[in-house]
């Protein structure tokens, strides 16, 4: 039994990673205003906020799956405060700061029509910390974290955001309310 949790929680964990790099490149590109492979941008909010839920569960798998594992030895309060952890305590420390900003970025969530737009929006900037973050926790810890096949998929994430982040910067992009309107 003590494998399989292992197993479910590594999995939980390299799942998640490659949904909340989707998560976070769908919300770099759609700020353009332009449709996003032929969808309205209505279609491309809708998948990115359905992909960030499943980046969630699967994120609550990893942790839930570690916390009961007698192996992993995560106790309650590694998982709420940083750096505390009996093993690895560093980059534990900054998965549970990844965690913790997730769950900012749920609650906000959640609560968006009662924050405002802009608390909203200044909040959700806390996702652009919470990837590099949790890429860093991916490849400093965890049993796959030396394996080629784990730091091709980890890099080819870094990668797949590079590439949305640079064509965001790009003298091309231009978010106008000409764009978003569709008249651009």
């Amino acid at each position: 039994m003590n494998e399989i949790m292992w197993a479910i929680g590594r999995a939980g964990g390299i799942v998640s990673l490659g949904l909340f790099t989707l998560v976070l490149v769908l919300g770099i590109v759609s700020r353009s205003g332009r449709p996003l492979l032929g969808l309205p941008r209505f279609s491309v909010a809708l998948v990115h906020r359905s992909t960030a839920l499943t980046a969630v569960v699967f994120l609550a798998l990893h942790v839930g799956t570690l916390m009961l594992d007698p192996h992993a030895k995560l106790a309650l309060p590694d998982v709420v405060v940083p750096f505390i952890a009996a093993w690895n305590p560093f980059w534990v420390g900054l998965g549970t700061v990844a965690l913790d900003l997730v769950l900012a970025l749920v609650v906000t969530g959640l609560l968006r029509q009662r924050l405002g737009q802009r608390v909203f929006r200044t909040i959700h900037w806390a996702a652009y910390g919470m990837w590099p973050i949790g890429l860093a926790h991916a490849l400093g810890t965890g049993t796959n974290a030396v394996d080629l096949w784990f730091q091709a998929y980890a890099w080819g994430c870094a990668g797949a955001v590079a590439c949305a982040v640079v064509w965001r910067l790009s003298a091309g992009f231009a978010e106008t309310s000409a764009a978003r309107l569709g008249r651009a």
